[in-house]
C-alpha cells in the first residue's frame, strides 16, 4: 500500500492545536487557503474507542480536504480500531502524536514519551496501517530531555519507516518530560532546525515537514530549501490572515488572495448555518477574533466576536460592521 502523500500537499500545514483546530477553525482556515493541509486537535484514542457518539471528533465539512486526524495513544489494538473509524469518516491521513510533552499525556504512555520506545511506535503504525488505506504519519520531537545527538530521533524514524510510515512532522525542539509545562516546552528548549535538515539528508526518500518557532511565510520559504514542508501553529491561529491567507499566493504561486472582509462574510454565513443546527455561537466566533489583527477596526471586531453572550444577534451585528465597511480602513478604530 502506498503510504506517501504528494509533496505539494504537505508544503504548508496548520498544526494540530488543542482547543483551537476544531472543525470550525478548520473551516475558517480553508476559506483562506485551498492548499493548506489542516489537522484536527489531538484526540486520545480511548475517547474514540469508548464513546458512543464520536461525531464530536469525527465530523467535518467536506471543504476541509485535505484534512488529517491526529490521534494520541500507545495501544496498537485500540489504535487499529480507531483508525478504521477515522478512515470511514473520510479523513485523508492519520497522524500519530509522538511529540506532546504534557504530564497528562506522559502518564498515559503516549505523546513524546513514546520516543523512548521506538519499537512500540512501530507497532502502533503497523497496526493502523494494516486496517486502512490512508497514510499513517508521525509527529515527533527531535529528542527527549537533554539529548544532544540525533540518535533517538533516528531510532524512532527508522522504526516507523520500517512499519510503513513515510511522512514525518518534526518539531525542532527536545521535549522535556519533567519540569516544563506544555507552553514552556514550546518556548524554552532551543530550536535546532539543523537536526531536522540532517534527518532529511539521511532519509531522502522520506517526506519531512518541519515545525516549531516558524512565524512568517518568509521563514517558511527558507526552510523549504531544506525540507519538504512547513507546519505553523500559533502564528497561523494568532495571525491567520497574514499567514494562512497568503499561503496560496506566496508558497503555491496562485493568485488566490481573498480579503479579510470576504473571508469574514463567508464565515458569518457558515456560523449562522451551524448555530441553526444547534452549535454554540461562541464556539464558532472565537476562532475569528484575530482575523482583523493589527488593522483599522480590529478592536471593534474583536470585542464583538469575543463577547461571552454571543447569539444570532451577534452575527447580525458583525454583518452590520462589515456592511458599513467598503474597506477595513473605514471601520471605526
Amino acid at each position: 500500500m502506498d503510504m506517501t502523500i504528494p509533496t505539494e500537499q504537505v508544503r504548508f500545514s496548520v498544526a494540530p492545536m488543542m482547543e483551537r483546530t476544531d472543525r470550525h477553525c478548520r473551516y475558517l482556515h480553508r476559506l483562506m487557503s485551498r492548499h493548506a493541509r489542516l489537522y484536527t486537535e489531538m484526540v486520545v484514542v480511548q475517547a474514540l474507542h469508548y464513546a458512543r457518539d464520536t461525531d464530536r471528533w469525527l465530523a467535518f465539512d467536506p471543504s476541509e480536504h485535505p484534512v488529517a486526524f491526529q490521534v494520541g495513544g500507545a495501544d496498537p489494538t485500540m489504535l487499529a480500531s480507531a483508525a478504521k473509524k477515522i478512515a470511514a469518516a473520510g479523513f485523508d491521513e492519520i497522524n500519530l502524536n509522538v511529540g506532546c510533552p504534557s504530564d497528562r499525556v506522559s502518564s498515559g504512555r503516549f505523546g513524546a514519551c513514546l520516543m523512548a520506545e521506538p519499537a512500540l511506535v512501530a507497532d502502533c503504525v503497523a497496526a493502523m496501517a494494516a486496517e486502512v488505506r490512508i497514510p499513517i504519519t508521525v509527529k515527533t520531537r527531535i529528542g527527549l530531555d537533554d539529548d544532544r545527538t540525533d540518535d533517538r530521533l533516528e531510532a524512532v524514524v527508522a522504526a516507523a519507516r520500517a512499519a510503513g510510515c513515510h511522512v514525518f512532522v518534526v518539531h525542532a525542539r527536545n521535549a522535556v518530560l519533567k519540569g516544563l509545562s506544555p507552553k514552556e516546552n514550546r518556548e524554552i528548549p532551543p530550536l535546532r532546525y539543523d537536526r531536522v535538515y540532517r534527518l532529511k539528508n539521511a532519509y531522502p526518500d522520506l517526506t519531512i515537514v518541519i515545525n516549531g518557532g516558524i512565524t512568517t511565510l518568509d521563514g517558511a520559504r527558507c526552510h523549504l530549501a531544506h525540507v519538504d514542508g512547513v507546519m505553523l501553529g500559533r502564528a497561523a491561529y494568532e495571525r491567520p490572515f497574514e499567514t494562512v491567507g497568503h499561503v496560496d499566493h506566496l508558497l503555491f504561486g496562485e493568485p488566490f488572495e481573498p480579503s479579510e472582509t470576504a473571508i469574514a462574510t463567508r464565515y458569518l454565513d457558515y456560523a449562522a448555518r451551524e448555530i441553526a443546527k444547534g452549535a454554540r455561537p461562541n464556539a464558532i466566533l472565537k476562532h475569528a477574533v484575530n482575523l482583523f489583527r493589527d488593522r483599522p477596526g480590529a478592536r471593534q471586531w474583536r470585542q464583538a466576536v469575543s463577547g461571552p453572550g454571543a447569539t444570532l444577534a451577534t452575527i447580525d451585528h458583525l454583518r452590520h460592521l462589515l456592511d458599513r465597511a467598503v474597506t477595513l480602513e473605514t471601520l471605526a478604530a
